[in-house]
């Protein structure tokens, strides 16, 4: 799987597992690494628009999930 930003570490493993908390969790990554604003907003929106194993699929697509 090509992860879009690879360099991008995130944790769940621990953490509050319900959605808004890991996508909250990704976008914070993303903004710590100064991705811009679109593509922060492109993450979300493709999280948000399915159901829970989409917002974990699209994390590990975007970012280092572990």
């Amino acid at each position: 799987m090509n992860i879009k930003y690879p360099d991008i570490r995130v944790t769940l493993t621990g953490k509050d597992g319900n959605a808004f908390a890991i996508i909250g969790n990704v976008l914070k990554a993303m903004k710590i690494e100064n991705i811009p604003k679109e593509e922060r907003d492109k993450f979300q929106e493709e999280a948000t628009s399915g159901d829970y194993d989409n917002v974990l699929q699209t994390a590990m697509r975007w970012v280092d999930v572990n």
